[in-house]
């Protein structure tokens, strides 16, 4: 069974029962289903099930909800944990949540086919604010390998063998076993680019405003992963914050 390209996500909308979004941000969200600022959908998404793969405010996905809703689509939040190499491999996690688990149910193989593992959430938007949380945790792992990288190049270690001291230590990990070769290289070709980066600490950082959730380490990350983005490192991998390290105060 062959694949077919559609000329557009209007097109692909129009002959799908289900309808994957994964793109960068709310913005292409909001196009590919022809959303207007007052939040009516004119794509053709009466009858179909769109499940928003993208990592966006959980606010915005609760109003996606209503917007699709409101046309007679079903809607499945489902954003994933996982960069590049477990997407390539199948390998990632997708995190969902609906307004009825049997929405979950009619898109399940499509799950099955991209990840591992499929966690059920509960009702919208617990899986986007899981997926926030997990990217917080992500992303403090991006830092602190970076960082410490850095500084036992600053206190004249050998990288390499600190690398592998640390990959043999308790803080061993898959994130860590993906970037050592990497840092070893100087290499900063993007699995988790750094844009993405900072748009999601960005919408932690919002989340835990509106929550009253103190998080000064994320606050920190925001503000270095901005620096990032204004140094012209949008599209370097995360660990590529290391440029801005070595520039100094």
């Amino acid at each position: 069974m062959g694949i077919q390209v559609a000329e557009s996500a209007r097109e692909a909308i129009e002959v799908s029962e289900a309808v994957i979004l994964m793109v960068p941000s709310h913005l292409e969200v909001d196009q590919a289903l022809e959303r207007t600022p007052q939040g009516a959908i004119r794509a053709p998404a009466r009858g179909k099930t769109i499940v928003l793969m993208a990592t966006v405010a959980p606010a915005y996905s609760v109003e996606l909800a209503k917007s699709l809703e409101a046309v007679g689509a079903r809607y499945v939040e489902a954003p994933v944990s996982g960069s590049r190499q477990p997407a390539e491999t199948a390998q990632l996690v997708i995190l969902a949540s609906s307004s009825e688990e049997s929405h979950i149910d009619d898109v399940q193989s499509i799950f099955d086919a991209v990840g591992k593992k499929t966690v059920r959430c509960g009702p919208v938007p617990t899986a986007m604010r899981m997926k926030l949380a997990n990217q917080l945790l992500l992303i403090a792992c991006f830092e602190a390998i970076s960082e410490a990288t850095h500084f036992a190049a600053g206190i004249g270690l050998d990288v390499p063998l600190f690398l592998e001291m640390a990959q043999a230590g308790p803080l061993a990990n898959d994130v860590l076993r993906s970037k050592v070769a990497k840092l070893v290289a100087d290499d900063f070709t993007q699995q988790a680019p750094i844009r993405h980066v900072a748009k999601d600490i960005g919408l932690v950082c919002e989340e835990a405003a509106q929550r009253g959730v103190w998080l000064p380490i994320a606050t920190v990350n925001r503000s270095l992963f901005a620096e990032a983005m204004a140094a012209g490192l949008a599209q370097d991998d995360a660990i590529g914050i290391i440029k801005i390290l070595r520039k100094g105060r």
